[in-house]
């Protein structure tokens, strides 16, 4: 059996870094996959490890502007699947439109499917691109003849947009990377904290519209004046209109930038870092269609303070305190359980830390390729579709 994936659009991010992971801890041969083809761009292809099984293509176009690339796919990939003997392909960006079948498509951006999160960004051309996007994504997942899901949650946020897919789906959840795992920490009394040895909180994610920063930082700057030794402390890169409106909120709490620090982006491979020195985990997304932040942080042993929106209960189950991400005040009353308690932040950092080991990408690629194989086995021998 031979598998395609079209990587056209995977040009960085949390696309690129599931690639990289799935195709890592991958043994196709355990499930009858002879070879595995990719086509991408250049700095994609050359992110993933090397394989006897793995056969990346590069074609030209691929490494050129947006419509270039959308060309290629829609003119030039089925095609390409086709010289290459491929028996299913596979287009984790989740937009499709060739001629090439079977097709299985995944779903990992939740924010064109939930209105309410979109028109945040008002008339914009970025509202028109995503409204776009749900367009073609939906037609997408009704065409395919598989649909993969991150979460429960996003699979039914889709669903209510598409209707019932006419096709098979499943759920498969990222993995995790080993980097990240770090046993909790003994849980100290804020006694033992002061201004030379604060207390960190830590919040990473890119500054976007519906991550609220700066509803966290209000909330935080409740407790430091009150005199509590916190820091909190921001890592991801940014939407330039959300990072002006969390400056905003800076200047007029924290002008002397004395316990908000903003780190901007920093690279994936040193993420783990941050974690290590932080003492509370805190994620206040209302959007996700899988939150690998919110993984990350269990992971490194970390008490959490979470958003109780969207797929964030779904995957921290009970081992989080949960609160409003648009409300400070809700905030405020969930850092207060944690600060208060050092039993409490003790057993939630130990349940969450457990729960994390059932993200592995040896789980996620199993279940991928596993599905992969079932989809191309079930429509083996049956009439191309009419595309």
């Amino acid at each position: 059996m031979i598998i395609g994936i079209d990587a056209a659009n995977l040009r960085g991010g949390g696309g690129v870094t599931h690639l990289v992971e799935l195709l890592r801890a991958a043994q196709p041969a355990m499930l009858g996959i002879d070879r595995v083809v990719v086509w991408g761009g250049k700095s994609t292809l050359n992110a993933l490890d090397n394989g006897l099984w793995l056969d990346k293509r590069n074609p030209v176009m691929l490494d050129k502007g947006l419509l270039q690339r959308m060309f290629w796919q829609r003119y030039h990939l089925s095609q390409a699947a086709r010289d290459a003997g491929c028996d299913i392909l596979f287009v984790p960006g989740g937009s499709y439109a060739g001629n090439f079948y079977p097709v299985v498509t995944m779903s990992q951006n939740l924010l064109p499917f939930e209105m309410r999160e979109l028109m945040r960004y008002g008339v914009s051309f970025f509202t028109v691109k995503l409204l776009l996007l749900r367009l073609t994504q939906t037609r997408s997942f009704q065409k395919a003849d598989g649909v993969i899901f991150l979460t429960g949650y996003a699979q039914d946020v889709v669903m209510s947009v598409t209707g019932k897919l006419p096709c098979k789906t499943c759920i498969v959840p990222h993995g995790l990377n080993h980097r990240f795992k770090q046993a909790p920490k003994l849980q100290k009394t804020f006694a033992d904290y002061d201004e030379v040895h604060p207390y960190r909180i830590l919040y990473v994610s890119i500054i976007e519209k519906y991550k609220h920063q700066w509803h966290v930082v209000d909330a935080v700057s409740v407790f430091r004046k009150q005199g509590l030794p916190i820091i909190l402390d921001l890592v991801g890169p940014a939407y330039s209109p959300a990072l002006q409106r969390l400056n905003a909120t800076i200047d007029r709490l924290d002008p002397k930038r004395s316990w908000v620090h903003y780190h901007g982006s920093i690279p994936f491979d040193e993420l783990h870092h941050h974690y290590a020195q932080a003492d509370l985990g805190l994620f206040a997304s209302s959007c996700e269609n899988m939150p690998n932040i919110l993984l990350e942080t269990m992971a490194a042993g970390l008490p959490i303070a979470c958003s109780n929106k969207g797929p964030m209960p779904e995957v921290l189950g009970t081992a989080g305190v949960y609160f409003d991400p648009e409300q400070p005040d809700d905030i405020v009353h969930a850092l207060r359980q944690m600060i208060d308690s050092p039993q409490l932040r003790t057993e939630l950092a130990g349940a969450s830390y457990d729960r994390a080991q059932q993200y592995s990408w040896q789980r996620c690629a199993n279940e991928t390729f596993g599905f992969l194989a079932e989809i191309a086995q079930q429509t083996s021998g049956k009439t191309k579709k009419d595309v």
